[in-house]
């Protein structure tokens, strides 16, 4: 084996985790440049809400359709045309001057979200070499981490700069430029070529891939595993995950991607800013400024999920997720009522807020810091009324700090096992020819979850108290903890066919064991070790058209 994949391959993965990097820039970029709008244009929690939610929602189109065009198309013409959308997207919010213009740009790039969300990993998938895809892939994974950190940054550098949020908007055009300038260089995937009957340019794409030293011989057997492969795709029907044997693991794949959003990670991830600010750190600066350190977080900790997933097993590092994010929960539930208190956002009158960050919370009120009163807006009773609220007593500065650090545990926790363990299940558990279909599910699943997430947050924190929405996730958390105990089997180290056993026996998850690794003798040796590089394959979630949404 090659100790590193060849520069043309490294240079195609670069190129296609540009998509990545968008995904990851254009859903963390609106964190920051939130509350600025929101200051701003004078914004309802309601239309924060649909401004946050208006990407998922192209997303969930965006992906359903990639899917179906990219097999009739081609990976790389869906790439380009995803460059061109968030390159479109970009241009419409740079220049919004109303909020509905605003959300359609949020929508037009919501439709490359969900393209690159799909295609990205895919592309790379197939078209790097057998022995890299894993670690290959997995940067696409890092891409997004690092695209989400990149737009904290940027919001946090351009929060005092005026129009600064359109600036945020309009950076997200360049890696999409430079995307749509590598296009020329970039081959089409050899499944597309082969599906369209162009065998012999398939076949020098994947001698180039793979290098020159490599056999002919190897590179027409990978040829004919592609035709396999594509043959069983092609006679499953949707109606096959009906199937006993398909509907467990069809359960557990959607069950985790429920889970993974109904956690609330994306509300602190699009809301960070938001959710900072209303926990003591008064300026719109100083709370994305702190987002960053959530972002970096998620980022390190995505790299430490990848160094240790294969030795601690997926069920294990779930479990131990799950339960360090219900931790996280309650902590920051009892940091806002040190900061907030139990206040819900339905008082008649400004007046009945006695604290700032509750007076802060409600869109029509502003706290008067000279005579420390909350009131209406609309009255023009006070010319000093403000929504920053800066920590005065030792309870509330115990609160902001216990907030963030509580806020930085929880993403941790998810970054290290909920944020990357779904997807890696869901690409072990399906059988090969069923894996797409199932995959396309479970990942709609993730995507109109994120979505209803996205526009209840801010609603939730109003009239249930931001303490109440913290401790309502961590109340889906302890269900999902049962869930896992109960049907997610473990499938480290196991063959494909050896996970498949597991849901065709039945029985619950916590009583399962996996089948010991068989011995390989010489005789067998060849075919085991083809099976493990199929199952390898699989772990990797390289063929089932979804990957990480963060």
């Amino acid at each position: 084996m090659a100790a590193r994949p060849p520069r043309f391959v490294l240079f195609i993965v670069f190129c296609i985790a540009i998509g990545g990097l968008l995904f990851g820039y254009d859903t963390g970029v609106i964190s920051g440049a939130l509350v600025v709008i929101k200051d701003e244009w004078g914004l309802t929690s309601t239309q924060q809400e649909f401004i946050v939610a208006g990407t998922t929602l192209g997303a969930i189109g965006g992906g359903l359709a990639a899917g179906y065009f990219a097999d009739r198309w081609g990976r790389r013409l869906i790439t380009l045309l995803s460059s061109v959308v968030f390159i479109a997207g970009a241009l419409i919010m740079t220049f919004s001057s109303h909020y509905s213009v605003l959300i359609a740009g949020r929508v037009v790039v919501g439709l490359g979200v969900g393209a690159a969300s799909m295609v990205a990993p895919v592309y790379i998938g197939e078209l790097a070499p057998r022995e890299f895809r894993g670690r290959l892939v997995t940067l696409n994974v890092l891409a997004i981490t690092g695209g989400q950190l990149v737009a904290y940054l940027v919001t946090w550098a351009l929060a005092d700069v005026h129009n600064g949020w359109r600036w945020a908007f309009a950076v997200s055009a360049f890696p999409a430029a430079i995307q749509l300038c590598c296009l020329p260089w970039l081959p089409e995937s050899p499944r597309v070529l082969i599906q369209r009957g162009r065998d012999d340019r398939a076949r020098a794409i994947l001698q180039r891939i793979n290098g020159a030293k490599v056999p002919a011989s190897v590179v027409d057997g990978e040829l004919d595993e592609m035709r396999e492969s594509m043959r069983r795709e092609s006679s499953t029907r949707y109606r096959d995950l009906l199937r006993k044997a398909n509907l467990w693991p069809l359960a557990v794949a959607c069950g985790l991607q429920l889970m993974q959003q109904f956690s609330g990670f994306n509300s602190t991830l699009y809301y960070s800013s938001t959710i900072l600010k209303m926990a003591g750190f008064s300026s719109n600066k100083s709370a994305t400024q702190f987002s960053i350190a959530i972002a970096a977080t998620n980022m390190v900790m995505t790299i430490v999920a990848i160094a240790i997933i294969d030795r601690f097993g997926r069920r294990r590092l779930l479990m131990t997720s799950f339960a360090g994010m219900i931790v996280g929960l309650v902590l920051l539930g009892i940091a806002f009522i040190f900061v907030v208190g139990l206040v819900t956002i339905t008082k008649d009158q400004c007046g009945e807020y006695a604290w700032c960050s509750a007076c802060a919370l409600d869109d029509r009120c502003g706290w008067s810091q000279g005579s420390s009163v909350c009131a209406a807006k609309a009255a023009g009773l006070f010319d000093d009324l403000t929504d920053t609220c800066e920590p005065t007593t030792g309870r509330e500065r115990a609160g902001t700090w216990l907030a963030l650090a509580s806020l930085i545990f929880y993403v941790a926790l998810y970054a290290v096992g909920l944020g990357n363990v779904p997807w890696l299940v869901q690409s072990e558990i399906f059988a090969q020819g069923i894996r797409s279909k199932a995959g396309s599910i479970a990942t709609a699943t993730n995507w109109v979850s994120n979505f209803i997430i996205s526009v209840t947050y801010l609603t939730m924190t109003q009239h249930i108290t931001a303490s109440g929405t913290f401790w309502l996730y961590a109340g889906i958390m302890v269900l999902g903890l049962v869930f896992v105990y109960l049907m997610v089997p473990e499938t480290k180290g196991l063959r494909l066919e050896d996970i498949q056993r597991l849901f065709v026996e039945g029985g619950l998850a916590h009583r399962k064991r996996p089948a010991p690794a068989a011995k390989i003798s010489p005789a067998t040796s060849s075919s085991d070790s083809d099976s493990r590089k199929a199952s390898g394959e699989a772990s990797d979630g390289l063929l089932d058209g979804s990957h990480a949404i963060r």
